[in-house]
């Protein structure tokens, strides 16, 4: 059998219980993303749920580890320098990643560990 995959759906990170305020300012205040409503059956797990082009970022609530974990979304950005810049000056630390080929990119960490890369193609 042959498995067909035609795109990403939704991609799931996560905060600590009881965190959804500062989560709320951090994606939709500084990175600007637009949160849509969660189904009713799954409101009372907590968390966030956000609309990106045409997938979907989910954020659950659990208990948290102190590690920083290497899964992570990477979304393509428009400006990513200016984006950069703008995350800079909003307290966001940001470091360079492995270069890849034909690929400008960044990572940082949202406020609860979870590290999220922003990437721009050259082509």
């Amino acid at each position: 059998m042959k498995i067909n995959i035609n795109k990403l759906d939704h991609v799931q990170i996560c905060i600590p219980f009881d965190h959804e305020d500062q989560a709320r300012d951090f994606y939709s205040r500084i990175l600007g993303l637009q949160e849509i409503e969660k189904p009713d059956s799954l409101k009372s797990n907590g968390g966030l749920w956000y609309k990106i082009g045409d997938i979907e970022l989910h954020i659950g609530a659990e208990e948290m580890g102190s590690y920083k974990s290497k899964r992570h979304p990477a979304f393509q950005v428009e400006e990513l320098q200016e984006v950069r810049s703008y995350l800079e000056i909003s307290g966001i630390s940001t470091f360079d990643e492995k270069p890849i080929p034909l690929v400008e990119r960044f990572s940082f960490y949202d406020p609860f560990g979870n590290r999220i890369e922003f990437l721009q193609r050259t082509n």
